[in-house]
């Protein structure tokens, strides 16, 4: 039985920063999550889409409308979207229209490309999560699933919580 590819979204965030030593800053480079899925020897058929580069804390209105329109025009019906960590509940409401899709939210408190980040781990929640879960919105992140609208980034704590 042929399986139909994951749709992996990247909108930007604090997964895909790498820093930058001469600026002593941090800028949203090129996708890892490629890179991350092969390491991880994922089987699924996926493919990696780039939608925009942007730290969430710069994402607007028209940006979660341009990511919603992505979702809803695809074809695929299990879709990841690794997106930044501010901002990502937002994002989430602005995909919860959007019927008959399993979508996931994912990122990471660190890059990706350190060599402590959660990256990895969120990925591959998110990943699993996509491909067992009803349709809906969801967003995963320290190791569990929260259902889009019961969770907020609890910043002191540098972690999500359920509300």
């Amino acid at each position: 039985m042929t399986q139909l590819p994951i749709l992996v979204l990247t909108t930007g965030g604090t997964i895909d920063k790498q820093y930058f030593d001469a600026s002593s800053q941090y800028m949203i480079v090129g996708t890892v999550v490629t890179r991350l899925l092969e390491i991880g020897r994922v089987l699924h058929p996926f493919q990696v889409e780039e939608v925009m580069r942007k730290d969430s804390l710069e994402m607007d209105d028209a940006d979660r409308a341009t990511i919603a329109a992505r979702v809803a025009a695809s074809d695929a019906t299990r879709i990841v979207i690794t997106h930044g960590t501010d901002t990502m509940t937002e994002t989430a409401k602005a995909l919860a229209g959007i019927e008959g899709k399993t979508i996931v939210l994912v990122g990471a408190l660190a890059p990706a490309r350190f060599a402590e980040s959660d990256a990895t781990f969120n990925l591959g929640m998110a990943f699993a999560t996509v491909q067992v879960a009803q349709p809906g919105v969801y967003i995963t992140m320290n190791g569990t699933v929260f259902e889009a609208g019961k969770v907020v980034k609890d910043r002191e704590a540098g972690r999500f919580v359920e509300i």
